[in-house]
Protein backbone atom coordinates (compact mmCIF):
# COMPACT_ATOMS: atom_id res chain seq x y z
CA UNK A 1 0.00 0.00 0.00
CA UNK A 2 1.43 3.42 -0.95
CA UNK A 3 0.48 6.27 1.31
CA UNK A 4 -0.20 9.52 -0.58
CA UNK A 5 1.09 12.59 0.96
CA UNK A 6 -0.02 16.06 1.00
CA UNK A 7 1.85 18.75 0.00
CA UNK A 8 1.89 20.09 3.46
CA UNK A 9 3.70 16.68 4.32
CA UNK A 10 5.85 16.84 1.60
CA UNK A 11 7.75 20.13 2.45
CA UNK A 12 8.27 18.80 5.64
CA UNK A 13 9.99 16.13 4.71
CA UNK A 14 11.90 18.44 2.32
CA UNK A 15 12.36 20.61 5.08
CA UNK A 16 13.80 17.84 7.31
CA UNK A 17 15.92 16.18 4.79
CA UNK A 18 17.63 19.68 4.29
CA UNK A 19 18.38 20.04 7.53
CA UNK A 20 20.02 16.60 7.77
CA UNK A 21 21.99 17.12 5.55
CA UNK A 22 23.21 20.31 6.52
CA UNK A 23 23.75 18.53 9.72
CA UNK A 24 26.17 16.17 8.08
CA UNK A 25 27.66 19.10 6.21
CA UNK A 26 28.55 20.55 9.13
CA UNK A 27 29.78 17.12 11.25
CA UNK A 28 31.99 16.64 8.00
CA UNK A 29 33.57 19.52 8.52
CA UNK A 30 34.15 19.64 11.66
CA UNK A 31 36.11 16.49 11.16
CA UNK A 32 38.26 17.32 8.48
CA UNK A 33 38.53 20.77 9.20
CA UNK A 34 40.92 22.72 12.24
CA UNK A 35 40.11 25.96 14.38
CA UNK A 36 44.34 26.00 15.60
CA UNK A 37 46.02 28.56 13.99
CA UNK A 38 49.41 27.99 16.02
CA UNK A 39 51.44 25.78 17.94
CA UNK A 40 53.50 27.29 20.62
CA UNK A 41 56.44 25.49 22.03
CA UNK A 42 56.69 26.34 25.92
CA UNK A 43 60.11 25.04 27.84
CA UNK A 44 60.09 24.72 31.58
CA UNK A 45 63.48 24.42 33.32
CA UNK A 46 62.17 22.43 36.18
CA UNK A 47 62.98 19.04 36.04
CA UNK A 48 61.32 16.08 35.13
CA UNK A 49 61.65 12.46 34.61
CA UNK A 50 64.53 9.78 35.42
CA UNK A 51 67.23 12.24 33.22
CA UNK A 52 66.37 15.11 35.34
CA UNK A 53 65.42 16.56 31.89
CA UNK A 54 63.63 19.65 31.35
CA UNK A 55 60.21 19.41 29.37
CA UNK A 56 58.01 21.23 26.54
CA UNK A 57 54.95 21.95 26.36
CA UNK A 58 53.36 21.92 22.79
CA UNK A 59 50.02 24.26 22.65
CA UNK A 60 47.91 24.71 20.21
CA UNK A 61 46.17 28.24 19.64
CA UNK A 62 42.16 28.24 18.64
CA UNK A 63 41.85 30.82 15.70
CA UNK A 64 38.59 32.25 16.93
CA UNK A 65 39.06 31.91 20.86
CA UNK A 66 42.80 32.18 21.82
CA UNK A 67 42.34 29.72 23.92
CA UNK A 68 45.89 27.36 23.58
CA UNK A 69 45.30 23.65 24.82
CA UNK A 70 48.35 21.30 25.23
CA UNK A 71 48.15 18.22 22.39
CA UNK A 72 47.96 14.46 23.18
CA UNK A 73 51.98 14.17 22.73
CA UNK A 74 52.82 17.13 25.15
CA UNK A 75 54.98 17.58 27.35
CA UNK A 76 58.19 15.93 25.75
CA UNK A 77 61.54 16.05 27.52
CA UNK A 78 63.82 18.75 25.90
CA UNK A 79 66.67 17.17 25.61
CA UNK A 80 68.96 18.38 28.73
CA UNK A 81 68.60 20.17 31.62
CA UNK A 82 67.37 24.06 31.93
CA UNK A 83 66.02 24.58 28.60
CA UNK A 84 66.48 28.61 28.67
CA UNK A 85 66.23 29.38 24.57
CA UNK A 86 64.19 28.24 21.85
CA UNK A 87 64.79 29.07 18.24
CA UNK A 88 62.53 28.33 14.91
CA UNK A 89 64.00 27.46 11.87
CA UNK A 90 63.29 30.15 9.24
CA UNK A 91 60.51 27.31 6.94
CA UNK A 92 59.01 26.46 10.88
CA UNK A 93 60.51 23.06 10.05
CA UNK A 94 62.40 22.37 13.01
CA UNK A 95 62.77 23.76 16.65
CA UNK A 96 66.33 24.61 18.48
CA UNK A 97 66.60 24.29 22.02
CA UNK A 98 69.49 25.88 24.32
CA UNK A 99 69.94 23.47 27.50
CA UNK A 100 72.14 25.88 29.85
CA UNK A 101 73.61 22.94 32.19
CA UNK A 102 74.60 20.89 29.79
CA UNK A 103 76.01 22.86 27.12
CA UNK A 104 74.10 21.59 24.50
CA UNK A 105 71.39 22.73 21.68
CA UNK A 106 68.83 20.07 21.02
CA UNK A 107 67.72 19.86 17.71
CA UNK A 108 63.83 18.68 16.83
CA UNK A 109 62.12 18.13 13.41
CA UNK A 110 58.45 19.48 13.56
CA UNK A 111 55.53 17.35 12.69
CA UNK A 112 53.15 18.76 10.67
CA UNK A 113 50.75 18.05 13.88
CA UNK A 114 53.07 19.80 15.64
CA UNK A 115 54.38 17.08 17.31
CA UNK A 116 58.44 17.07 18.50
CA UNK A 117 60.93 14.48 17.23
CA UNK A 118 64.30 14.75 18.30
CA UNK A 119 66.84 15.21 15.52
CA UNK A 120 70.40 15.97 16.69
CA UNK A 121 72.22 17.20 19.63
CA UNK A 122 75.43 19.38 19.31
CA UNK A 123 77.53 20.99 21.69
CA UNK A 124 77.91 25.04 22.18
CA UNK A 125 81.54 26.03 21.50
CA UNK A 126 81.29 27.84 24.78
CA UNK A 127 80.11 27.22 28.48
CA UNK A 128 76.52 27.71 29.49
CA UNK A 129 74.43 28.48 26.76
CA UNK A 130 72.03 31.53 27.50
CA UNK A 131 70.08 32.64 24.01
CA UNK A 132 69.88 31.29 20.66
CA UNK A 133 68.72 33.06 16.70
CA UNK A 134 68.14 31.52 13.54
CA UNK A 135 68.52 33.12 10.36
CA UNK A 136 67.89 31.35 7.29
CA UNK A 137 71.61 30.34 6.75
CA UNK A 138 72.37 30.47 10.45
CA UNK A 139 72.34 29.04 14.32
CA UNK A 140 73.35 31.91 16.87
CA UNK A 141 74.25 30.88 20.19
CA UNK A 142 75.49 33.36 23.07
CA UNK A 143 77.46 31.50 25.91
CA UNK A 144 77.76 33.23 29.56
CA UNK A 145 81.64 31.86 29.24
CA UNK A 146 84.42 31.80 26.46
CA UNK A 147 85.64 28.07 26.18
CA UNK A 148 89.11 28.98 27.65
CA UNK A 149 90.69 26.82 30.13
CA UNK A 150 90.83 29.52 32.81
CA UNK A 151 87.00 30.18 33.10
CA UNK A 152 84.16 28.85 35.10
CA UNK A 153 81.74 29.90 38.08
CA UNK A 154 84.51 30.18 40.43
CA UNK A 155 86.56 32.37 38.20
CA UNK A 156 84.54 33.76 35.33
CA UNK A 157 85.07 35.59 31.80
CA UNK A 158 83.49 37.37 29.18
CA UNK A 159 80.59 35.44 26.97
CA UNK A 160 80.99 34.74 23.67
CA UNK A 161 78.86 34.07 20.53
CA UNK A 162 79.25 31.05 17.84
CA UNK A 163 77.79 30.14 14.62
CA UNK A 164 76.22 27.25 13.09
CA UNK A 165 76.09 27.21 9.40
CA UNK A 166 72.41 25.80 7.90
CA UNK A 167 71.92 23.84 5.47
CA UNK A 168 69.34 20.84 4.31
CA UNK A 169 71.17 17.42 4.54
CA UNK A 170 72.72 15.67 1.34
CA UNK A 171 69.42 14.27 -0.66
CA UNK A 172 66.87 15.53 1.79
CA UNK A 173 64.86 18.63 2.60
CA UNK A 174 65.88 18.14 6.41
CA UNK A 175 68.05 21.00 8.04
CA UNK A 176 71.38 20.22 9.39
CA UNK A 177 73.42 21.84 11.57
CA UNK A 178 77.35 22.26 10.17
CA UNK A 179 80.67 22.96 11.74
CA UNK A 180 80.70 26.03 14.23
CA UNK A 181 82.54 28.90 12.08
CA UNK A 182 85.99 29.34 13.09
CA UNK A 183 87.26 32.90 13.99
CA UNK A 184 91.18 32.89 12.84
CA UNK A 185 91.70 35.92 15.38
CA UNK A 186 91.52 33.86 17.84
CA UNK A 187 91.93 30.02 16.37
CA UNK A 188 88.42 28.97 17.97
CA UNK A 189 84.99 28.55 16.78
CA UNK A 190 83.33 31.87 18.71
CA UNK A 191 83.86 35.29 18.93
CA UNK A 192 84.70 36.87 22.64
CA UNK A 193 82.33 39.58 23.70
CA UNK A 194 85.11 41.75 25.38
CA UNK A 195 86.00 45.52 25.96
CA UNK A 196 88.98 46.83 24.13
CA UNK A 197 89.19 49.33 26.84
CA UNK A 198 89.23 47.16 30.13
CA UNK A 199 89.65 43.72 28.66
CA UNK A 200 90.01 41.87 31.94
CA UNK A 201 86.20 42.92 32.79
CA UNK A 202 83.57 40.48 32.94
CA UNK A 203 80.91 41.19 30.29
CA UNK A 204 77.70 39.05 30.94
CA UNK A 205 75.55 38.27 27.52
CA UNK A 206 72.02 37.89 27.85
CA UNK A 207 69.69 37.87 24.34
CA UNK A 208 70.62 37.66 20.53
CA UNK A 209 68.75 38.84 17.84
CA UNK A 210 69.15 38.68 14.23
CA UNK A 211 68.00 40.65 11.30
CA UNK A 212 65.47 38.93 9.22
CA UNK A 213 68.25 39.67 6.41
CA UNK A 214 70.43 37.96 8.45
CA UNK A 215 72.76 40.58 7.28
CA UNK A 216 73.73 41.78 11.10
CA UNK A 217 73.40 39.88 14.34
CA UNK A 218 73.09 41.98 17.86
CA UNK A 219 73.74 40.50 21.02
CA UNK A 220 72.78 42.05 25.09
CA UNK A 221 75.56 42.43 27.50
CA UNK A 222 76.56 44.02 30.04
CA UNK A 223 79.57 44.84 32.09
CA UNK A 224 79.23 43.16 35.64
CA UNK A 225 82.42 44.35 36.83
CA UNK A 226 81.92 48.04 37.43
CA UNK A 227 78.98 49.21 39.83
CA UNK A 228 76.42 50.37 38.84
CA UNK A 229 76.23 47.70 35.79
CA UNK A 230 77.27 49.38 32.57
CA UNK A 231 74.83 47.81 29.10
CA UNK A 232 76.27 47.39 25.19
CA UNK A 233 74.74 46.25 22.08
CA UNK A 234 77.09 44.38 20.20
CA UNK A 235 76.96 43.95 16.73
CA UNK A 236 78.36 42.12 14.16
CA UNK A 237 77.88 41.49 10.14
CA UNK A 238 77.44 37.59 8.90
CA UNK A 239 79.57 36.46 6.31
CA UNK A 240 79.96 33.26 4.13
CA UNK A 241 79.77 30.26 5.90
CA UNK A 242 78.84 32.64 9.45
CA UNK A 243 81.80 34.53 10.10
CA UNK A 244 81.05 37.57 12.17
CA UNK A 245 83.19 40.74 11.73
CA UNK A 246 82.37 43.39 14.01
CA UNK A 247 80.86 46.34 12.80
CA UNK A 248 82.50 49.84 13.03
CA UNK A 249 81.50 51.07 16.78
CA UNK A 250 80.30 48.43 18.51
CA UNK A 251 79.68 47.37 21.13
CA UNK A 252 77.07 50.33 21.65
CA UNK A 253 76.27 51.70 24.70
CA UNK A 254 72.83 50.26 25.87
CA UNK A 255 71.37 51.29 29.44
CA UNK A 256 72.68 49.57 32.67
CA UNK A 257 71.73 45.85 32.05
CA UNK A 258 69.85 45.09 28.91
CA UNK A 259 68.48 41.83 29.50
CA UNK A 260 66.61 40.90 25.71
CA UNK A 261 66.83 41.94 22.42
CA UNK A 262 64.50 41.59 19.39
CA UNK A 263 64.17 43.33 15.74
CA UNK A 264 61.11 44.33 13.76
CA UNK A 265 60.15 43.17 10.48
CA UNK A 266 62.10 45.63 8.73
CA UNK A 267 65.40 44.92 10.22
CA UNK A 268 66.08 48.56 10.34
CA UNK A 269 65.13 48.82 14.20
CA UNK A 270 66.05 46.66 17.44
CA UNK A 271 64.63 47.43 20.87
CA UNK A 272 66.55 46.18 23.95
CA UNK A 273 65.03 45.53 27.57
CA UNK A 274 66.99 47.56 30.53
CA UNK A 275 66.21 45.20 33.62
CA UNK A 276 67.56 47.42 36.10
CA UNK A 277 66.12 50.52 35.08
CA UNK A 278 62.98 49.70 33.46
CA UNK A 279 62.87 51.33 30.33
CA UNK A 280 63.19 49.93 26.71
CA UNK A 281 65.56 51.15 24.52
CA UNK A 282 65.21 51.72 20.58
CA UNK A 283 67.79 52.23 17.73
CA UNK A 284 67.86 52.52 14.29
CA UNK A 285 70.11 50.20 12.43
CA UNK A 286 72.40 51.80 9.39
CA UNK A 287 73.13 49.87 5.93
CA UNK A 288 76.52 49.48 8.10
CA UNK A 289 74.90 47.57 10.91
CA UNK A 290 76.02 50.89 13.44
CA UNK A 291 73.15 51.54 15.92
CA UNK A 292 71.70 55.07 17.04
CA UNK A 293 69.29 55.88 19.75
CA UNK A 294 65.63 56.78 18.11
CA UNK A 295 63.44 60.00 19.17
CA UNK A 296 62.45 59.43 22.87
CA UNK A 297 64.60 56.39 23.92
CA UNK A 298 64.93 55.31 26.27
CA UNK A 299 60.95 54.30 26.65
CA UNK A 300 59.64 53.48 30.02
CA UNK A 301 58.47 50.25 30.63
CA UNK A 302 57.37 48.21 34.14
CA UNK A 303 59.32 46.61 36.71
CA UNK A 304 62.25 44.60 35.59
CA UNK A 305 61.78 43.84 31.74
CA UNK A 306 62.64 40.60 30.98
CA UNK A 307 61.35 39.87 27.39
CA UNK A 308 60.45 42.21 24.68
CA UNK A 309 58.97 41.03 21.11
CA UNK A 310 57.62 42.76 18.04
CA UNK A 311 54.39 42.65 16.27
CA UNK A 312 55.99 41.81 12.11
CA UNK A 313 52.39 42.64 10.59
CA UNK A 314 51.28 44.94 12.89
CA UNK A 315 53.37 48.59 14.40
CA UNK A 316 53.13 47.04 18.29
CA UNK A 317 55.66 46.20 20.06
CA UNK A 318 55.19 43.70 23.73
CA UNK A 319 57.67 43.60 27.25
CA UNK A 320 57.50 41.47 29.71
CA UNK A 321 57.66 43.08 33.20
CA UNK A 322 58.90 40.13 35.92
CA UNK A 323 58.81 41.97 38.86
CA UNK A 324 55.15 43.53 38.70
CA UNK A 325 54.02 40.76 35.99
CA UNK A 326 52.35 42.45 33.20
CA UNK A 327 52.54 43.36 29.51
CA UNK A 328 53.38 46.93 28.36
CA UNK A 329 52.19 47.41 25.11
CA UNK A 330 53.85 50.23 22.44
CA UNK A 331 52.82 51.72 19.39
CA UNK A 332 55.98 51.95 16.77
CA UNK A 333 55.97 54.93 14.02
CA UNK A 334 58.89 55.13 11.86
CA UNK A 335 60.63 53.11 14.70
CA UNK A 336 59.50 55.05 17.65
CA UNK A 337 57.82 54.01 20.54
CA UNK A 338 54.65 55.08 21.89
CA UNK A 339 53.41 53.20 25.08
CA UNK A 340 49.55 53.05 25.08
CA UNK A 341 49.13 50.74 28.35
CA UNK A 342 49.73 47.90 30.48
CA UNK A 343 48.09 44.52 31.19
CA UNK A 344 48.28 42.05 34.00
CA UNK A 345 49.43 38.47 33.10
CA UNK A 346 50.81 35.72 35.50
CA UNK A 347 53.64 35.56 38.16
CA UNK A 348 57.11 36.56 36.73
CA UNK A 349 56.48 36.96 33.16
CA UNK A 350 60.23 35.57 31.44
CA UNK A 351 59.35 34.84 28.06
CA UNK A 352 56.85 36.69 25.74
CA UNK A 353 55.70 36.16 22.03
CA UNK A 354 53.57 36.58 18.95
CA UNK A 355 51.93 34.26 16.88
CA UNK A 356 52.91 34.04 13.63
CA UNK A 357 50.35 33.16 11.93
CA UNK A 358 47.71 36.01 12.13
CA UNK A 359 50.24 38.29 14.48
CA UNK A 360 47.23 38.11 16.89
CA UNK A 361 47.99 36.57 19.81
CA UNK A 362 49.98 37.40 22.77
CA UNK A 363 51.82 34.95 24.72
CA UNK A 364 54.16 35.14 27.81
CA UNK A 365 56.24 32.26 30.30
CA UNK A 366 55.19 32.67 33.74
CA UNK A 367 58.03 31.48 35.69
CA UNK A 368 56.57 31.80 39.28
CA UNK A 369 52.99 31.34 38.16
CA UNK A 370 53.37 28.37 36.19
CA UNK A 371 51.27 28.69 33.60
CA UNK A 372 50.95 30.90 30.19
CA UNK A 373 49.11 33.97 29.65
CA UNK A 374 47.25 34.86 26.42
CA UNK A 375 45.75 37.99 25.04
CA UNK A 376 44.34 38.43 21.43
CA UNK A 377 45.34 42.21 19.99
CA UNK A 378 42.80 44.81 18.91
CA UNK A 379 44.96 45.85 15.88
CA UNK A 380 43.03 49.07 15.47
CA UNK A 381 44.31 50.29 18.64
CA UNK A 382 46.26 47.74 19.94
CA UNK A 383 44.52 47.32 22.95
CA UNK A 384 44.64 43.52 24.66
CA UNK A 385 41.46 41.19 24.95
CA UNK A 386 41.67 38.09 27.57
CA UNK A 387 41.77 34.94 25.49
CA UNK A 388 39.51 32.02 26.79
CA UNK A 389 40.71 30.16 29.74
CA UNK A 390 43.56 31.72 30.14
CA UNK A 391 45.95 31.43 32.24
CA UNK A 392 46.63 28.02 30.50
CA UNK A 393 48.65 25.77 32.96
CA UNK A 394 52.55 24.51 32.03
CA UNK A 395 55.02 22.49 34.01
CA UNK A 396 56.75 23.86 36.45
CA UNK A 397 58.92 27.27 35.62
CA UNK A 398 58.73 27.90 32.28
CA UNK A 399 61.32 29.67 30.31
CA UNK A 400 60.36 30.39 26.95
CA UNK A 401 58.18 30.09 24.19
CA UNK A 402 58.35 29.60 20.18
CA UNK A 403 55.63 29.29 17.99
CA UNK A 404 54.68 28.11 14.50
CA UNK A 405 52.01 28.55 12.50
CA UNK A 406 49.74 25.92 11.75
CA UNK A 407 49.62 26.13 8.08
CA UNK A 408 50.56 28.14 5.73
CA UNK A 409 53.09 31.48 6.33
CA UNK A 410 51.50 34.09 8.13
CA UNK A 411 49.55 37.67 7.16
CA UNK A 412 48.08 39.43 9.99
CA UNK A 413 44.78 39.52 11.20
CA UNK A 414 41.84 38.52 8.38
Amino acid sequence: MRMKLNKSSQLVLVSAAGILAATLVTACSQITETKTIDFVYVASSKAAGADNYGEINIFEINSESGKMRQIPASPVPSGGRYPISEAVSTDYSNLFVANHDDNSIVQFAIGTDGKLYAYNTVNTPGVFPVSIATSKDNLFVVDTYQPLPTCSVAAPCSGSIAVFPLAPASGSTQITMGTPATNVNVSGQYWPLTLAATPTDVVVPTGVAVQPSGKFVFVTAYDSTVTPHVGYVFVFSVGAKGVLTPVAGSPFAAGAQPSAIACDASGNYVYATDYARNQVLGFSVSAAGMLAALSGSPYPAGSAPAAVTVDQAYNYAFVANSTDSSITVYSANAGVLTRLGNYSVGLQPVAIGVDPSAQRFIFTANFLGNNVSGYQLQKADGSLLLSQGTPFPSNNQPTVVAAIPHNGTGGGIQ
